[in-house]
């Protein structure tokens, strides 16, 4: 072997270095699991309940991608499930009136990018804290979304036992829902670009440094538009999804995605400082917090629990980061 080869081979010691975080997360993850199967291992040894969760999770899945992505930043955006619920109010008028699915979808993400377009001008250049931005356009997108529907839902029966049904939340072989194939697509695509790609470095520098970024000549500007752009784009794909899977558009569609979104991420590892945090993480997160509910009523606690192990969680998570980053100071 040569001399290279041998140079680049990683120690035990400089993987737990690199990859400490992930780790930590990915054992909490197996530990919650393994309470879970010891305690009733008739609900989860069964196949059931993992398709059930396979079905669900990848609707907030999709936008704890994006979210790692501004929180990494060191910012925030609240408006994501209120972008939501409007790309999907124009993805269902479009498409039922249309009937055209690919039409409503490329209005519908359009949209979400414009939407997102407007929180990272705010942000990065008129200089509103993200979080008081953020808050404005939560309410207003929502408000808008009231004020176009009245209280009224729409109907997608268009959209029932057509191809696109099947390719966007069907079930391969019966048994494995598209919507988490394509969460899991996804979160490997971006979590690539997040950390091998120039662009994901650069996220990660603005966060971790914004005045040394600037001054080594990254845009930081536009990093901050471009992944608030990229969060609207997830916030109107979610949307789509969500559709397509109830065929049916409610005003409040997104709502209570807030906190279980912030809290995967969070849970996953990806710094709220910014400049710290990782895809894999957030995936964990997004388990987590997407099985959670369905494990303590598994176990014999009552619903009242989960808001309490949901807290727990994000503490114990943040608490190891905190501890991890201390040694390594």
């Amino acid at each position: 072997m040569s001399s290279g080869a041998a140079a680049r081979r990683s120690t035990p010691h400089e993987f737990w270095s690199r990859n400490r975080v992930p780790v930590a997360i990915t054992s909490i993850f197996v530990a919650l699991f393994a309470v879970f199967i010891v305690a009733n291992p008739a609900v989860f040894l069964r196949y059931d309940i993992y398709r059930s969760f396979m079905s669900t999770i990848p609707f907030f899945g999709i936008l704890a991608i994006g979210v790692t992505f501004i929180v990494s930043l060191g910012e925030i955006d609240l408006s994501f499930p209120s972008v939501l619920g409007l790309s999907a109010w124009v993805f269902a008028v479009v498409s039922t009136t249309t009937n055209s699915f690919l039409f409503a979808f490329v209005l519908c993400l359009a949209l979400g990018l414009a939407l997102g377009l407007i929180n990272g001008l705010l942000v990065a250049k008129v200089g509103i804290p993200s979080i008081v931005a953020t808050i404005g356009t939560m309410f207003l997108w929502r408000g808008l979304v009231n004020v176009l529907v009245e209280g009224k839902g729409i109907a997608l029966s268009n959209l029932e036992g057509t191809l696109w049904q099947d390719v966007t939340v069907g079930r391969i072989g019966g048994q494995v829902p598209m919507q988490f194939l394509w969460f899991v697509l996804l979160a490997a695509v971006f979590g690539f670009v997040y950390r091998r790609h120039r662009f994901g470095s650069q996220v990660l520098f603005v966060g971790d440094n914004e005045p040394s970024a600037r001054m080594v000549g990254v845009r930081t500007d536009m990093i901050k538009i471009q992944c608030y752009v990229l969060m609207g784009g997830f916030a109107a794909a979610a949307g789509m999804f969500s559709l397509c899977e109830v065929g049916y558009f409610w005003p409040t569609q997104g709502e209570g995605m807030l906190l279980t979104t912030l809290a995967a991420v969070f849970i996953g590892g990806t710094s709220v400082f910014g400049g710290k945090g990782t895809m894999w993480g957030t995936v964990i997160g997004v388990l987590l917090i997407g099985s959670l509910e369905a494990g303590i009523l598994s176990i014999g606690l009552t619903g009242f629990w989960v808001q309490f192990c949901y807290g727990l969680l994000i503490t114990i998570s943040v608490l190891v980061y905190a501890v991890m980053l201390k040694r390594n100071q």
